[in-house]
C-alpha cells in the first residue's frame, strides 16, 4: 500500500482520508468480505487491519470490538465498510490510544479495569476474581515446583500480581499445557536461555498454538496480550488449560468404573453423552447416597454448608482403606460447628489429610464459587475415584470404544474456535445442529439465525426442532459451501451417525484450514495439488533434498520434508542435532516419532496453528498431513507478503 499524506483538523483531530486511500481501504475490506455481503464479522477485524497495513495487537482489537458492539444500534455484530472507515480514521488520528483511560479498582475480591474512547461513550470493563488468582497460583506452585525450567518464576506469591508477569516468557504456559496434556509440546523446542523479546514471543506463540490444539479457545488472544500480562486473559487461558487436565480422565472409556453411575433403565448412550461436570455431580451423589445423606444438584449453593464435602471425604477415605492403603479416618465433628466459614476450614483440613486441599479456600466454599468448587471436586475424583470397579451394571466394558485420535483432533479444533456449547462428545453434542451452524459461519457461510431453533427446546417436539437445525446445516453445506454430502441428511447428524458426522466435520475443518490461503483465491479453489506444488517448489528453492509425490508419500513418516520446509520458511529455527536421519536414511519407529514431535512443535512455534499430531505424520494420515502442509503454506505466504 502506498504512503498517503493525511491531514487532521484542529477541531476534532480526526484524520481525513484521501480518495485514493479510501479505494485501497475498500480493496482491503473486499479481501476479507469474500462472500460480498458488504459486512465483515467482528472476529475478522484484526485480519482486516492487517490487510490495511495497520496491524494492532489482539487485545487492542478486542477492546475496539467491545466498544463498537456496545454502541452498535442494530446489534448484528457485523461491521460495514463505512463503520470500518470511521474506526480506522479514529485510530489513525491516535484519538483511541490517547483517550483510553485505564483504571484499577478493588472491591470484594474483584479487580476491575476498563477504558473509554470517542468511538462510544460506553466504557469497556473486565474483572477477575482474586480468589481464582490465588487458587491458580497455589496449583501451579505445587504442580511445577520441581521443574528446573520454572525455578526463576516459582514459587509465586498468591497475594501479588506475579501470576500475570509469570507468563511473559512463555515457559510457564508451555509447561502448564504439558501438565494438562502430556507430550503436547516437545520441550526441546521451548526457549529457556538468553530470553530476548523475540525468543519469549516464540514461546508464547508455541504455547497459544498448542493450547488451541488441546481444545482451548485462543482466537481472541495473542502473544502481545500475554506479554502485557492482561489479567482477565491470563486467568481465562490458564483456567482452560487447567480444566483440560482435570477433566481428561473423567470419561467412561478411560475410567470404566463410571458405568456404576448408570441409572436404572437408562441407556449407556445417555451416560456417554454426559459432560465431565455432569458425571462429577453423579459421582458425588453416588457417594452421598451410599452415606445415607441428601444429594446435591450443583457445585454452588448446595455445597456452601460443607455437609456434602464432609460425607464425600468420609466415603473416599473408607473406600481407600482397601483401594489406596490409606489409614485416614475423617473427623466428622466439624459438621456440628455453626459458623460456616469455620466449618469449611475444618472440612478442608480433612481434605488436606488426603493431599486434596487444592483450589478452594473456606470462603470459596461458603460463597459457592462454582468454578473453583468444580476444580476441587475434579481433583478429588482424579486422586481417589473410590468407585466399585466390579459394578458395571451388566455391561460388557470391552465393547466401549474410546475417542479415536481423529475424533479428538476434530473436537479440539471445534472447541478452539469458541463454539457454544463446549463439545465434550463429538457426535452427541453436534446432534442439534447448533455447533455445525456455528462452524459453517466460521468458514464464511452466511447463516440466517432467525431460521434456527435455540434451546430450551419444548418438551414435546424437542427432537423435531433439533432435526430442523440439522436439515438447515446440511442444506447450507450442500448448496452454499458446496461440500460433498452425498447420502448425508439432517437425520444422520441428529442421530449422531459417526460416519456422516465425521464426513461433514472433516470438510469444515479442511475449508477452515484452506481459508488461510485466501490470497490465492477462494479457499475451496485451493486444491491439494496447489499445496503440493508449493511445498516442493519451496523445498527446491531452498536447496532441500526432500520432495513428496503426494500426501501419502512414505517419506512423510520420517517428518524430514516437514522439518526441511520449516527451515525453508523460518531459517535458523531448526536445531539439526535434534533431527534423526537414521542409518543409511532408514529410521526406526522411535526415531520417526522423535522427529514428528519435534516437527509439530516447531510448526506451532513459528506461528502455524497446526492441529495434526505427531502420530499422524508417522502413520501418514493424508487428511491431517494435508492440514499440516496447508497451515505451513499459509504461514509461509503471509511471511513472504509482509
Amino acid at each position: 500500500m502506498k504512503v498517503h499524506r493525511e491531514e487532521a483538523t484542529m477541531e476534532n483531530h480526526v484524520t481525513q482520508i484521501s480518495r485514493e486511500h479510501l479505494e485501497e481501504l475498500r480493496e482491503a475490506f473486499n479481501k476479507i468480505d469474500i462472500d460480498n455481503s458488504g459486512y465483515v464479522s467482528d472476529f475478522e477485524l484484526q485480519e482486516l487491519f492487517r490487510e490495511a497495513n495497520f496491524s494492532l495487537p489482539g487485545y487492542k482489537v478486542r477492546e475496539i470490538i467491545e466498544i463498537f458492539i456496545a454502541g452498535d444500534t442494530n446489534k448484528d455484530e457485523k461491521i460495514s465498510f463505512e463503520e470500518f472507515v470511521a474506526i480506522y480514521q479514529e485510530l489513525k488520528s491516535k484519538e483511541l490510544s490517547e483517550t483510553f483511560r485505564k483504571t484499577i479498582s478493588r472491591r470484594d475480591g474483584i479487580r476491575s479495569f476498563g477504558g473509554t474512547s470517542q468511538i462510544s461513550s460506553v466504557g469497556t470493563q473486565h474483572s477477575y476474581s482474586d480468589e481464582e488468582k490465588v487458587a491458580f497460583v497455589n496449583w501451579i506452585n505445587k504442580a511445577l515446583a520441581k521443574d528446573p525450567d520454572c525455578q526463576h518464576l516459582l514459587p509465586m506469591d498468591p497475594n501479588d500480581e506475579s501470576l500475570f508477569t509469570s507468563v511473559r516468557d512463555g515457559i510457564l504456559l508451555c509447561k502448564m499445557i504439558n501438565l494438562s496434556q502430556p507430550d503436547t509440546i516437545d520441550e526441546r523446542v521451548i526457549n529457556t536461555k538468553k530470553l530476548t523479546t523475540f525468543k519469549m514471543t516464540e514461546n508464547l506463540v508455541l504455547g497459544l498454538n498448542s493450547a488451541s490444539a488441546i481444545g482451548c479457545t485462543v482466537v481472541s488472544i495473542d502473544a502481545h496480550d500475554l506479554m502485557a500480562g492482561k489479567p482477565h486473559l491470563v486467568l481465562g487461558l490458564l483456567w482452560q488449560i487447567i480444566k483440560v487436565g482435570l477433566f481428561a480422565d473423567i470419561e467412561i472409556s478411560r475410567n470404566e468404573a463410571l458405568i456404576a453411575l448408570l441409572k436404572e433403565g437408562e441407556q449407556l448412550e445417555h451416560l456417554l453423552s454426559l459432560s465431565p461436570e455432569e458425571l462429577l455431580l453423579r459421582w458425588v451423589n453416588e457417594h452421598l447416597r451410599n452415606a445415607g445423606t441428601e444429594t446435591i444438584s450443583n457445585f454452588s449453593d448446595d455445597i456452601k454448608d460443607s455437609r456434602a464435602y464432609f460425607y464425600l471425604l468420609d466415603q473416599i477415605a473408607s473406600k481407600g482403606e482397601d483401594d489406596y492403603q490409606m489409614s485416614v479416618k475423617i473427623d466428622m465433628s466439624g459438621l456440628g460447628v455453626p459458623d460456616l466459614d469455620e466449618r469449611a476450614e475444618l472440612m478442608l483440613q480433612q481434605a488436606a489429610r488426603l493431599d486434596c486441599r487444592q483450589f478452594v479456600s473456606p470462603h470459596d466454599v461458603t460463597s459457592g464459587n462454582s468454578k473453583l468448587n468444580l476444580a476441587f471436586v475434579a481433583n478429588l475424583f482424579n486422586m481417589y475415584p473410590a468407585m466399585d470397579r466390579v459394578k458395571a451394571n451388566g455391561i460388557d466394558t470391552a465393547h466401549i470404544e474410546g475417542e479415536t485420535r481423529e475424533e479428538k483432533t476434530f473436537r479440539n479444533w471445534i472447541n478452539s474456535l469458541g463454539v457454544s456449547p463446549y463439545v465434550n462428545h463429538l457426535y452427541w453434542d453436534l446432534c442439534d445442529g447448533l455447533v455445525i451452524l456455528q462452524l459453517l459461519e466460521r468458514v464464511n457461510v452466511p447463516v440466517n439465525w432467525k431460521k434456527v431453533n435455540n434451546p430450551p427446546y419444548p418438551v414435546l417436539g424437542a427432537n423435531m426442532k433439533k432435526l430442523e437445525n440439522c436439515n438447515y446445516a446440511v442444506e447450507l453445506g450442500r448448496n452454499v459451501a458446496h461440500f460433498s454430502l452425498v447420502g448425508i441428511g439432517g437425520e444422520n447428524l441428529n442421530e449422531g451417525s459417526r460416519m456422516h458426522t465425521l464426513a461433514l466435520v472433516w470438510q469444515l475443518m479442511r475449508r477452515y484450514t484452506l481459508l488461510v490461503l485466501s490470497d490465492l483465491g477462494d479457499g475451496e479453489k485451493v486444491g491439494d495439488q496447489v499445496i503440493l506444488n508449493w511445498v516442493n517448489t519451496t523445498l527446491s528453492q531452498k536447496h532441500k533434498d526432500t520432495q513428496i509425490s503426494s500426501f501419502k508419500d512414505k517419506l512423510i513418516s520420517t517428518s524430514l520434508p516437514v522439518i526441511d520446509l520449516i527451515d525453508a520458511i523460518a531459517p535458523g529455527t531448526v536445531k539439526w542435532d535434534m533431527v534423526k536421519r537414521g542409518e543409511k536414511g532408514v529410521l526406526k519407529d522411535e526415531e520417526k516419532l522423535n522427529n514428528a514431535k519435534y516437527a509439530v512443535s516447531l510448526a506451532r512455534k513459528i506461528g502455524a496453528r497446526v492441529y495434526a499430531l505427531p502420530d499422524d505424520l508417522v502413520e501418514i494420515k493424508p487428511k491431517m498431513v494435508l492440514t499440516m502442509f496447508a497451515c505451513l503454506m499459509g504461514h509461509g505466504l503471509k511471511k513472504a507478503n509482509r
